[in-house]
């Protein structure tokens, strides 16, 4: 089967490449760096001629609001297009768990937008929210950082190691679409300031992590609900705890 990867080179889309092509498909790797480019529209027809799926990781280069709805909308059109053009009988795409809930982020309402062009596609299709990665609580930490001190929501949150997320991806790809939203997660839940604590301890930082209410999360305020899961998502097995210690040992 040809499968179709755009932001087939970022974490992601490199992960699902490599598992898919472990299983003898063939696998296009899309990006601009590999002359696939879907504002541009440059490869786009090339690389999807013959292709049964197509799995879409690519994310905008900007999380400001205007921009990554341009990004997110010019994108999907023109994806969206080609695949019909080319009769894709499956699109697979990958969001963000509690986009629907989060909508005064501008970037949240710009992969709502582009999660609407898939549905109204006519296209089969297959949307995986999926919790924050393990990798970017780093990015979340720095956000909340002034000085010595980060201040960071108590919500709960319930991230998961980016193998997994590529892993529940690559199972997506190889099975029928859903015409659904499914979800995936860590394996817990705990307190967002909990979990920069722990990563902040492992690497020898010793700022102060202060758990604020009113601490913004790239913007909006979270509760309980905001970041966590339904009642029956897929669950990733990698534990944060063992994700940070093969981090250190690559450290």
């Amino acid at each position: 089967m040809k499968i179709v990867v755009i932001g087939g080179t970022g974490l992601i889309g490199t992960n699902l490449v490599n598992r898919l092509r472990e299983k003898d498909h063939e696998v296009v790797a899309a990006a601009p760096n590999t002359g696939v480019n879907t504002i541009t529209g440059e490869g786009l027809a090339e690389a999807l001629a013959g292709a049964q799926v197509v799995v879409d990781v690519a994310n905008s280069p900007s999380f400001e609001a205007r921009a990554a709805l341009e990004f997110f909308e010019t994108s999907g059109r023109n994806l969206l297009a080609a695949e019909a053009a080319a009769g894709v009988g499956h699109h697979l795409a990958l969001s963000v768990v509690g986009t629907e809930r989060l909508l005064e982020n501008g970037y949240l309402r710009a992969k709502m937008a582009q999660e609407n062009l898939i549905k109204a596609s006519g296209i089969p299709y297959t949307i995986l929210h999926s919790t924050q990665f393990f990798e970017f609580i780093d990015g979340i930490i720095k956000s909340g950082a002034e000085g010595d001190v980060i201040r960071l929501s108590p919500a709960l949150v319930q991230p998961i190691a980016s193998d997994d997320v590529a892993a529940a991806l690559a199972d997506l790809a190889l099975g029928p679409p859903l015409n659904a939203t499914v979800e995936v997660a860590g394996p817990e839940a705990r307190p967002l300031d909990k979990f920069a604590r722990k990563l902040l301890a492992v690497t020898g930082d010793r700022r102060q992590v202060i758990a604020d209410v009113h601490a913004r999360y790239f913007g909006t305020e979270l509760n309980d609900r905001s970041l966590t899961p339904g009642d029956h998502p897929r669950l990733g097995s990698t534990r944060f705890e063992d994700w940070l210690s093969r981090s250190a040992a690559r450290r």
